[in-house]
């Protein structure tokens, strides 16, 4: 029988084979080296220990009699101790209690000795088929879950949107990490995507990673994984979605709020293209481009202390810069028609009539919280079934400014609109945050700004008094 590998990228794979019979090892090593991108052998589980502790293996053909520790107990220690690769058991000697021993052990396959090299090398290629379905369903659970903010594409043509496809167009083929820069809700996950399907790496794993959605002591774990024990609450060991993401892109949104020193192994693992698991002494080596965003202004975090000046320069080897909706108002009626495309399907209702009228009102709204501010007024107007005179929590006097709010400045306006916001929501910031498209931390960070200058006046009040 001929074993089909055109299919199968062996060459991204490692083995070791740990056997003590030579001729078993040589033979191993001849069928596999040709195929896979390494192969290791050793003829005990101490040296297999010791390769492992150097270099990472995705899959182990061990045999059960070994000299010294047998196969079988090696393997339950290797689970214990965070091993998550496939394993494939062989043996001359096998009865039923062996094999549930086995199973129970944590192994992907058992085979008996003799073999031929049709079976050992289906039984490799369902192992590697397995763990790129894992990785792919993983994925896709992430993007099944997160699918009420799934992006809508480049929607748009406004002179600042035709320019930005055409750098999506150009940087998405470099393999360069991207630095994403706007205000929040301009669509920076939008413009990761794009990269992403313009890039080689189209056909892997897209893993977006809000960084500021998570508790800090849980994003190492989140990024790099965990073996068991690692941690109060480590229950079993778990891959991170640096091993999700291998292959394909990382999108780590709102970077800014990654900790200094999770900083630190961040750049690590961009410099030196390897990770390790939290709790772990081995290195894993990762195939993952990095696209990054931010809301704030990185460079001033750098000045700050806040971020790594490395680390920034290293992530900003192309920086793209995302305009926010208020200078692209003439994309408002795509934008409009585009997501009440995508609600009429996931609300099961028409979309509504679009009116100059309409129109020309929300064009003249400032849009603090950028197309996910909109994309909230659309299906809000979709539920009511009409279009209301002004998006969701802005008085009418937002839309057009009344004659003493043309002399304000853009902060004043966006702290005027917030603060009414706030209000109508009762004080409630959870829900005055969903209402303008940002998160809760991003409110609250606001506020702290607007109270710590009104301290600074204060103090200088006080100074000249």
């Amino acid at each position: 029988m001929t074993v089909d590998l055109a299919e199968y990228n062996w060459q991204a794979h490692s083995v070791l084979v740990v056997d003590d019979e030579e001729g078993m090892r040589n033979f191993l090593e001849r069928t596999l080296a040709r195929r896979c991108g390494m192969v290791q052998s050793a003829a005990d589980a101490e040296h297999a220990a010791a390769l492992m502790a150097r270099l990472h293996f995705d899959l182990l053909i061990l045999d059960i009699a070994l000299p010294g520790k047998s196969g079988i107990e090696w393997l339950h220690e290797l689970r214990e101790h965070g091993y998550m690769g496939d394993v494939i058991l062989v043996t001359a000697f096998a009865d039923m209690e062996t094999a549930i021993d086995a199973l129970r052990g944590g192994a992907s396959d058992f085979i008996l000795k003799p073999f031929r090299v049709d079976q050992i090398l289906n039984s490799i290629k369902r192992c590697f088929e397995r763990a790129r379905l894992a990785r792919e369903n993983f994925v896709l659970r992430r993007e099944l879950a997160g699918l009420a903010a799934d992006p809508i594409g480049l929607v748009g043509h406004s002179p600042a949107m035709e320019q930005l496809r055409a750098m999506v167009r150009r940087i998405g083929q470099m393999p360069s990490t991207v630095l994403l820069l706007g205000e929040s809700g301009t669509g920076k996950e939008v413009v990761a995507r794009a990269l992403h399907q313009t890039s080689p790496r189209a056909q892997r794993p897209f893993v977006p990673l809000n960084c500021a959605a998570i508790a800090a002591e849980l994003i190492e774990s989140e990024l790099f994984g965990h073996v068991k024990g690692a941690f109060t609450g480590a229950t079993e060991s778990r891959n991170g979605l640096f091993y999700y993401a291998h292959g394909g892109t990382l999108f780590l949104d709102e970077i800014s709020e990654l900790p200094l020193a999770l900083q630190t192994r961040l750049l690590r693992v961009l410099e030196e293209r390897k990770l390790r698991p939290v709790g772990s002494e081995r290195e894993v080596p990762v195939d993952v481009r990095i696209i990054a965003a931010s809301n704030r202004n990185l460079a001033a975090e750098v000045k700050a202390g806040r971020f790594r000046e490395d680390l920034y320069y290293r992530l900003a080897v192309v920086d793209l810069s995302l305009p926010p909706l208020r200078s692209r108002s003439e994309d408002i009626p795509d934008l409009m028609r585009h997501f009440m495309q995508q609600l009429a399907v996931q609300l099961g209702v028409a979309p509504l009539p679009l009116s100059h009228e309409v129109v020309s009102r929300l064009q003249a709204y400032a849009w603090p919280g950028n197309v996910r501010e909109l994309r909230n007024y659309v299906e809000r107007s979709m539920i009511l079934g009409c279009f209301s005179n002004t998006p969701p929590g802005a008085p009418a006097a937002e839309v057009v400014p009344l004659p003493g709010e043309l002399a304000l400045s853009l902060a004043e306006v966006e702290r005027r609109h917030i603060e009414r916001v706030v209000g109508d929501c009762a004080g409630n910031k959870t829900e005055a945050a969903r209402r303008l498209g940002v998160s809760r931390k991003t409110l609250e960070r606001k506020f702290a700004e607007w109270a710590a200058a009104e301290a600074d006046d204060v103090g200088r009040v006080d100074r000249r008094a």
